[in-house]
């Protein structure tokens, strides 16, 4: 098949956009499909399997910011997104942007079948606005995005039940929904990897994501000054964006000044293999895929009771979260596991027996299968297909 995917907002390597879209993108060529990944990410021009479009400009204070966080956003282009959708079988939406919208009018003049993720919650853009307490506000924002979006779609890819059930909720209607998570990588294993020598007599805490409000790392940073041992915790803060510099101030005075800054692939993995401790304290998390990373590699991860994030429920044991944008909360929870080293060791092994963390390649067979029920169901409507299976009947009755 000729599959395009349509990612408005694509960026660096270590962006959890980016991840899912090369993924899903390596995993259609293996199948033996024509892929093309439509986006704005100049530095793909010469890449094979990309079609570049130019980026958006939204004035300099968005500009900034969207550029602090590692991505680029695209302008559409109708007559370009024309050419290059020509003959087309299938179109997969990473985003529910200016690019995704004009696919899925495409599509539908067209008749070809389409489907898309479900990458961002509304609280993200509420969050940079400071109005994520307003609870009304973020049904507006889904009900806007289902309307304008989602409901022109054969079918959702949700990354987890609990994203699934927040746009439901919010937008009163049941979706032709699968709940499939972006997975993985292979190469995250739990191994044995020596702690840098600078860090040899610390007890290493990480966190692995984008430095923003709804990260919420500052709540990390806070607690290490109340913990009781402030003076050994060494934080390895993995990631960029715009809260750098508020960060670096915040943690001016701690007794040991936290690593910042992003880090390769291979090097989030060999950190999260050595640090003592994992803390995932965002407040806002549609999956947390830095968490599950955690997870796999048998790390005790200690997660925020957050009623906004996935990873309040990737919890082996309730003494591992702590109460959301609570720094007194984190530090106590931080001293308990610190002081029960022998504790820990056995709940590194419930979390790495769990099966809370899926390897890409398997959650890759459930998109096979969501493609493929699409497309059988689309062919039914045409009047060209056998008898339907549930996953057909079901793709039918939102069309």
């Amino acid at each position: 098949m000729k599959i395009a995917i349509i990612c408005d907002v694509l960026g660096k390597g270590n962006n959890g956009t980016a991840v899912v879209t090369q993924n899903l993108y390596e995993h259609l060529k293996e199948g033996g499909h024509n892929v093309t990944i439509i986006c704005a990410d100049q530095s793909k021009k010469d890449a094979e399997g990309y079609f570049v479009l130019p980026t958006v400009k939204l004035g300099k204070v968005l500009d900034a910011y969207v550029d602090s966080v590692g991505v680029c956003l695209a302008k559409c282009d109708k007559k370009v997104m024309d050419r290059v959708l020509c003959g087309v079988d299938y179109i997969h939406c990473i985003m529910p942007f200016a690019l995704g919208r004009y696919a899925a009018g495409y599509a539908r003049r067209h008749n070809i079948p389409i489907s898309a993720g479900f990458h961002l919650q509304a609280e993200n853009i509420t969050s940079y606005l400071k109005l994520n307490r307003l609870s009304f506000l973020q049904k507006l924002v889904y009900k806007f995005l289902y309307r304008s979006f989602y409901s022109k779609m054969d079918a959702i890819h949700y990354p987890t039940q609990f994203i699934k059930d927040t746009f439901e909720n919010a937008i009163g209607k049941t979706t032709n929904g699968y709940v499939i998570s972006n997975g993985v990588n292979g190469f995250v294993t739990r191994r044995t990897v020596e702690k840098p020598r600078e860090y040899a007599d610390k007890i290493v805490i990480g966190n692995v994501g984008r430095y923003s409000r709804e990260k919420s790392q500052d709540t990390l940073i806070k607690a290490v000054k109340y913990s009781k041992y402030a003076d050994r915790i060494q934080l390895i803060l993995a990631g960029q964006g715009n809260k750098e510099k508020y960060y670096k101030r915040l943690a001016k005075n701690l007794p040991v000044m936290p690593k910042f800054g992003a880090l390769s692939r291979e090097g989030v993995v060999d950190m999260l293999n050595y640090c003592d401790i994992y803390a995932h304290t965002a407040e806002i998390e549609l999956e947390g895929i830095a968490c599950l990373e955690a997870i796999k590699c048998g790390k005790l991860t200690i997660v925020s009771d957050s009623k906004l994030s996935a990873t309040a429920g990737f919890a082996a044991d309730e003494r591992c979260i702590f109460k959301n944008r609570n720094p007194k909360s984190l530090a106590k929870t931080i001293d308990f596991w610190i002081e029960n080293a022998d504790e820990r060791r056995v709940l590194e092994q419930a979390y790495l027996n769990s099966g809370t963390a899926e390897y890409t390649k398997e959650c890759m067979l459930d998109m096979d299968i969501m493609i493929e029920s699409v497309i059988r169901a689309r062919r039914l409507l045409d009047g060209i297909a056998e008898q339907p299976s549930v996953c057909e009947v079901g793709s039918l009755m939102y069309r």
